[in-house]
């Protein structure tokens, strides 16, 4: 019988080599791009964790970027918009998520990964971000992989090192490109989001002096999604890192706010999730815990309530 992350036995047969929150949750090492590459590059992301063979992780996450991933020695299984495909020992394209998508890993955990934001997609590869939602592609669309996937990025590595190479292959390829920078106004969108995501559109449009019906187009091309759409998950994935145990504890009263009411909230939730919010914080979720801490730590970065390399409120250590 496999150890089950759903159930109580995988504490005592899965070793995170990358941290972990304070609730003994599994983390990553994330952060911000070299200065150079941050026009295109949101995020840097490795996670290792030691398991057995037999050892399964049932869980999933919910981008709010598109993501290349590489996945290394585990047995991976996502379902997406296409149907439920089997990866290892490759490199994946994510797409941004408009809700929950399944995932699961059986044996030791390599993914290292590198975000996009809004708008990079196009210009870093040529491919549109809209027919990539909710989708897997199994491809190395920027350019990762110049050689053997393991010698390159070597499974006994460290994760610092892992996003170094990473560094390496995006500063080839941007120089290769010499890529326009995404749009000012969804990199604003972005940002606004991150600080209330119950702004309003109309005002915003007004602000950035662009037509509402030109910001509805604009995000949708460089999101995959419409505004509200962007709004809605931005406030479900802080509720999400909340019950996570991976938010700023000193907001969770003015995240709660941003719905009318509880069923207003079980409502939305459920929508991205398939589950309620008390379900979902009933049980170990250590692979959406990554997912939402990465964004976390970069949305409070970003809102410059943290600087890089601060300690996180939610990570044990100083």
């Amino acid at each position: 019988m496999s150890d089950d992350w759903e159930g109580e036995h995988w504490r005592h047969n899965v070793a995170p080599m990358s941290g972990e929150s304070r609730e003994g949750m599994p983390l990553s090492v994330n952060r911000p791009p070299a200065e150079d590459l941050r026009p295109w590059i949101a995020r840097l992301v490795a996670a290792k964790i030691e398991a057995g063979p037999q050892s399964l992780i049932r869980c999933g996450m919910c981008n709010d970027l598109v993501y290349q991933r590489i996945v290394i020695n585990g047995d991976w299984t996502a379902t997406s918009a296409d149907g439920t495909g089997h990866y290892r020992d490759e490199t994946l394209l994510f797409g941004p998520h408009s809700r929950y998508m399944p995932l699961s890993c059986s044996g030791s955990v390599i993914a290292i990964g590198v975000g996009l934001r809004p708008g990079a997609l196009e210009l870093l590869t040529g491919k549109p971000v809209e027919p990539l939602v909710d989708r897997i592609e199994r491809e190395d669309a920027l350019g990762l992989i110049t050689g053997d996937l393991k010698q390159q990025y070597p499974p006994d590595g460290e994760p610092e090192e892992w996003l170094e190479t990473l560094e390496a292959a995006l500063r080839r390829r941007i120089a290769e490109l010499d890529p326009l920078h995404p749009d000012p106004i969804t990199t604003a969108f972005e940002l606004a989001g991150f600080a209330d995501p119950n702004l309003t559109l109309t005002e915003f449009s007004k602000r950035q002096g662009v037509s509402l019906r030109k910001l509805e187009r604009l995000v949708k091309r460089d999101f995959g999604l419409t505004p509200k759409q962007v709004l809605r998950r931005a406030r479900a994935l802080d509720i999400a890192a909340q019950l996570c145990g991976v938010a700023d504890e000193d907001e969770a009263e003015q995240l709660m706010l941003r719905y009318f009411d509880q069923s207003h909230l079980i409502r939305e939730f459920a929508a991205f999730f398939g589950t309620t919010p008390s379900s979902f914080r009933s049980a170990p979720r250590p692979l959406m815990t990554i997912n939402v801490e990465t964004r976390q730590a970069r949305r409070l970065e970003e809102l410059q309530r943290l600087k890089p390399g601060q300690h996180r409120p939610w990570t044990n250590g100083h």
